[in-house]
């Protein structure tokens, strides 16, 4: 498929005669020892057919990045790699969650080019030549964008496509549909290098890098082996996190509705004096518990947003590191900036 280009081109990628870039594929796993196997198969045969089609550099590689996993993730990696220079791995201290790994795999990965694409490989891996295509047509970032959901259940769809509209009613630049299988060029990821926020949302920032960006369809697929390692809890707190890493509408909201609140409670207030004067009142407890519990449910859900961005502050200013790397396999990580990563 045709990618849908925009943005200001890229000077370095389209020339004529160049050599193909080196091309890093990351995968971020976590206790993926079941999928492992059949996803480095099916990514090793993709990338040996680029490398002999020209399309990427002999160096290009795989990158496993194992984050903090409990079960044989890491030693099935380990045994994957051992004499193959297409794989490679990378393995967290601990278990630091998904952004981070990703976040991990980009700024340690050696090349010209970086995919991300999870170990489960959802991602259709024809996108992946979309992609390269066009990155040599002048794009530095290339968004995989799912065109249909059919493997998702009916909830999951519902909900990850209202999430990203709220998203876009908040003011956040996000692609719709797109999670995090995407391509970045050099640049790109060394602009991202400058972005320290401890609290992280890639599908936000990565927007935010500028630079000129495309997007390749695919259909997402079902899992080839395993369950999945999101559950709701932890797609509610990705979530949460996307909303208050770049918006303050919320606390505006809250604003708002202090206003809309004060001025029913003054009209509420005159009523009652109109009611008593006139003698018609009617005793009850409603016109007193209702509005009380409306004022505690809305005092306690304000604090509660208040909160999160309270905790985000306190977490960005102790600049702990956010992610420390154990030990590698089959290659030399990039520069990075120890004091931040």
């Amino acid at each position: 498929m045709k990618p849908d280009l925009s943005g200001e081109g890229n000077p370095f990628q389209g020339g004529s005669g160049q050599p193909p870039p080196a091309l890093t594929i990351i995968v971020p796993c976590y206790n993926e020892e079941e999928v492992l196997p059949a996803a480095s198969s099916a990514l090793k045969s993709l990338l040996q057919d680029l490398i002999a089609e020209r399309l990427v550099a002999e160096e290009s590689r795989i990158l496993f990045i194992d984050d903090g996993s409990r079960d044989r993730t890491w030693s099935l990696i380990a045994q994957l790699a051992r004499g193959d220079r297409l794989l490679s791995g990378l393995k967290l201290s601990g278990n630091r969650g998904h952004q981070n790994a990703v976040l991990a795999g980009i700024l340690t990965a050696p090349g010209d080019l970086t995919i991300t694409i999870d170990a489960d490989l959802q991602d259709d891996l024809g996108a992946i030549r979309g992609m390269i295509e066009a990155n040599r047509e002048g794009a530095d970032i290339v968004y995989g964008v799912r065109g249909a959901r059919d493997s998702d259940t009916q909830f999951k769809r519902l909900t990850a496509e209202g999430y990203y509209r709220l998203l876009h009613a908040l003011g956040v630049d996000i692609i719709f549909n797109h999670a995090d299988y995407r391509l970045m060029s050099r640049r790109a990821v060394e602009a991202l290098r400058e972005f320290g926020e401890v609290n992280l949302f890639l599908r936000g920032i990565i927007p935010q890098l500028g630079f000129r960006t495309a997007k390749v369809e695919y259909d997402r697929k079902p899992r080839l082996a395993g369950e999945s390692k999101y559950p709701l809890r932890r797609m509610l707190g990705l979530a949460i996190d996307g909303i208050t890493s770049f918006s303050t509408r919320p606390l505006r909201w809250i604003s708002i509705a202090g206003l809309v609140i004060s001025a029913l409670s003054f009209l509420l207030a005159a009523w009652a004096l109109v009611s008593h004067s006139l003698n018609f009142a009617v005793p009850g407890w409603a016109s007193t518990v209702i509005p009380l519990y409306f004022l505690g449910g809305i005092q306690l859900l304000s604090i509660g947003v208040i909160g999160e961005y309270i905790g985000k502050i306190y977490m960005e200013s102790k600049r702990r590191p956010r992610f420390i790397v154990e030990e590698t396999l089959n290659f030399e990580r990039h520069r990075m900036d120890s004091n931040r990563d």
